[in-house]
């Protein structure tokens, strides 16, 4: 039997364009001839969707494969679909890399040897370096008077980059002293006032009724399903998380921190169409005049053929249509408003504002962010940053604010090369002409408006062969407009233009750009001017360039080493701690806070919170029980399967604060897909992972071993099933014993060789005594 290439005996067009209507139709007429219909989709998310959306019909079954079109065997009856052909577009496959993440303070902050760090047991020291010791290794941190701390590797979760209030170097403790411990609990007493503050402001925030969306309907769905890319994990994630705040009677404020091409605008589409199914406005705020326009643009495609009116404000739009556009906006005509500051003032009448939706906060000055608090105490609110600034970031820690991290990178993205060095005329134009030769663009950034036509000029008289163009914010809108079309569509090859591109410019073709007086930009700035390059699978360059006749300060130093050390994909949580870092965290909710923040470092100090608010709201779930464990063992990561130090004890970092098995495995999982096949030594490090995972449900706090013989120290025997426990000891044959007057303890006798089988053996012993 022949196939036939998709001709089948009943009206209907051979792709149905997104056009959903048409196709139920024709498969009700399918059905009625009684066809075998099945549909292949791409994901199990799609599979989930058109399951919903196509409820009625019963007889449809699902594939999920990648066939890349649909065909028909019609003597048979049978047809199959693909989600291309139902919803008009191709899904584009992105491979991405899942990395598991530890919490935001941990896994984003390196250490490097110098650094000032806080042991939770010990205090403030200096890192020297991972010293390994008898095919074991610790962390080597230096205390006062030169003294030395070993700390094993597997308690390098107790162990975090010193961050202050004030930017400065801290005092060193001294070990052994009382030192330490009386400044904890000077910060405790801070952390608990600051608790019960922080515990008002959640129950306020609570308190506050907002509007209930709706769930999601049909149309939500096909507009989820048209989307051309594959749903990264934490992007779903991110979208269920926004939904469930959106469909509660509490008003939402969350923080989507995720890089460049991570997915966060199609996130905020998404949340901005939930809003209009429900009948309410939308408010999509953006920092520059192009970032709102492509916004726009962007929206418009992705609308199809969904008959929601969406309207566009900034110094572009002119004066009449401004004033239709208010017009429409006032009279509830209108859904989704796209703009700068302008949708924003008090002359911009929402008929039922719903959502508001912001870009970029930290872009904007201070008169917007007080209209932008204004509006968002009773309306949803969804921010969205690259590079949240300190203060953001850590009332987002402090979950004052609920967050969400995208951190899934595409593959085919590459990291951008980051050249640091002074100025050279020679150099920037090999740069330019290297960029232009493989057909590419550049941006040239030149922030002082006065001498921007000079240093045109001066590039024009070396490469007269090359269009240089000029852009500023103080331009004609008109001409600016011009000028910027002109370099999207390759009419100009080098766009020399001040800080005006610094949002928002999506233009995958410009992979180089030149930024002159580096020293002079703060750190975020340089990694979202940075972040305008490396937009496609091409490599992209970056040059950083500080004045050749002068010295750089302290301060300039540190931000540009920040950027150069940070040229990963995913960096901008990692730049905006560092950042932190470099100019101390400031105050949190008030002075009286800032003197004991930099008396034990922010880590500590939120550690310190967090167990004051879990324990004023009783929230056991909040409780994180550290598990301190001290077994002779020789786990340690060789040089052979990870060599560089940072690298090294990033993993170690991760190892030693995985919680559950789901982590553990995701964990398991990158170590292979990264560094290959864990050799022995890596793989007696997992196990000491499983012992915690085993130790924490359990409440063991404390696990010691000397000479064959392991005390295990409950802090709460409730935990255990003291059946189970009594049974064990009866029939261990002298292995498991417990210890007069110490009702909380077990000894463990392990005669087992390798740490494999040591494991193994205290992992099945108190497997048999949970609950």
């Amino acid at each position: 039997q022949s196939l036939d290439s998709y001709k089948i005996d009943f009206d209907g067009p051979r792709s149905y364009f997104g056009n959903f209507t048409f196709f139920k139709e024709d498969l009700v007429g399918l059905e009625k001839e009684h066809w075998k219909i099945v549909i292949c989709v791409s994901t199990e998310v799609q599979k989930q969707r058109l399951t919903t959306m196509l409820s009625d019909f019963e007889s449809i079954e699902y594939q999920v494969n990648c066939l890349s079109s649909g065909f028909s065997i019609r003597p048979e009856k049978f047809i199959v679909f693909c989600e291309s052909e139902i919803f008009g577009r191709k899904k584009q496959v992105v491979k991405t890399l899942q990395h598991t993440q530890t919490n935001a303070l941990d896994s984003f902050v390196e250490l490097h040897e110098g650094d000032y760090v806080v042991h939770v047991n010990y205090g403030i020291g200096k890192f020297l370096k991972i010293d390994r010791v008898r095919e074991r290794d610790y962390i080597k941190i230096q205390f006062a008077d030169k003294e030395n701390l070993y700390v094993p590797i597997e308690q390098a979760n107790l162990i975090q980059r010193y961050i202050g209030s004030k930017g400065e170097a801290p005092h060193i403790d001294r070990l052994g002293s009382s030192g330490w411990e009386n400044k904890k609990a000077k910060a405790r007493k801070s952390a608990e006032d600051l608790a019960g503050k922080l515990i008002n402001l959640y129950a306020r925030r609570k308190d506050s009724q907002g509007f209930s969306f709706d769930k999601d309907n049909d149309w939500q769905l096909r507009f989820e399903a048209e989307f051309e890319f594959d749903e990264t994990e934490d992007q779903l994630k991110c979208i269920q998380d926004i939904k469930d705040d959106m469909e509660s009677p509490h008003v939402m404020d969350r923080l989507v921190c995720g890089d460049v091409g991570y997915g966060k605008t199609e996130i905020a589409f998404r949340a901005a169409f939930k809003a209009v199914m429900s009948g309410k406005q939308v408010a999509f705020l953006a920092p520059t005049t192009i970032l709102a326009e492509q916004h726009y643009t962007n929206f418009k495609k992705r609308l199809n053929e969904f008959p929601l009116k969406v309207g566009l404000l900034s110094r572009m739009v002119g004066t009449k249509e401004q004033k239709k556009v208010r017009s429409l906006l006032m009279d509830g005509q209108l859904d989704v408003l796209f703009g700068t500051h302008k949708i924003i003032q008090k002359d911009v009448v929402f008929h039922d504002l719903g959502l508001l939706i912001v870009d970029e906060e930290q872009r904007f000055g201070v008169k917007d962010k007080d209209r932008i608090k204004e509006l968002k105490a009773n309306v949803d609110c969804l921010s969205l940053s690259a590079t949240p600034i300190p203060r953001t970031l850590y009332m987002s820690l402090l979950q004052i604010r609920d967050m969400s991290l995208l951190t899934t990178a595409p593959v085919t993205r590459k990291p951008i090369k980051t050249i640091i060095e002074r100025y050279d005329l020679d150099e920037v134009e090999r740069a330019i002409r290297f960029e232009v030769e493989r057909h590419g663009q550049v941006f040239y950034l030149h922030n002082r408006i006065e001498s921007l036509e000079n240093v045109a000029s001066i590039l024009r008289s070396r490469m007269p062969d090359i269009i240089f163009e000029t852009a500023n914010g103080q331009m004609k809108p008109d001409a600016l407009e011009d000028t910027m079309r002109r370099f999207v569509y390759e009419g100009v090859q080098v766009l020399i233009s001040t800080t005006i591109i610094e949002n928002g410019i999506d233009i995958p073709n410009v992979n180089t750009i030149i930024i002159d007086r580096a020293d002079l930009y703060g750190v975020s700035q340089l990694y979202q001017l940075r972040g305008r390059v490396g937009r496609s699978d091409r490599e992209a360059f970056a040059y950083l360039l500080y004045p050749s006749d002068s010295t750089l300060t302290e301060l300039s130093i540190k931000r540009l080493q920040t950027i150069s050390e940070h040229t990963e994909l995913g960096s901008g949580f990692k730049v905006s701690m560092r950042d932190m870092e470099i100019r101390g965290a400031g105050n949190l909710l008030g002075k009286e806070q800032s003197g004991f923040m930099s008396s034990v470092g922010l880590d500590m100090y939120i550690r310190l919170l967090d167990e004051e608010i879990a324990r004023l709201t009783d929230n056991d779930d909040k409780k994180y029980k550290e598990v301190y464990l001290e077994l002779d063992y020789s786990g340690f990561i060789p040089d052979t399967y990870i060599k560089a130090p940072t690298v090294k004890l990033e993993v170690y970092k991760k190892i030693a604060s995985v919680r559950d098995r789901d982590q553990l495995e995701r964990l398991r999982a990158e170590l292979i897909d990264r560094f290959g096949n864990p050799p022995e030594e890596v793989s007696n490090l997992l196990y000491i992972c499983e012992l915690k995972i085993v130790c924490r449900a359990l409440d063991i706090f404390h696990m010691k071993e000397r000479h064959g013989s392991v005390t295990v120290e409950f802090s709460n025997m409730s935990s255990m099933s003291m059946t189970k426990a009594i049974d064990l000891i009866k029939t261990s044959n002298g292995s498991v014993m417990p210890v007069l007057n110490r009702p909380n303890v077990l000894i463990m006798k392990t005669q087992a060789i390798s740490l494999k089988d040591k494991a193994l053996f205290i992992l099945e012993k108190l497997q048999r005594i949970l609950p």
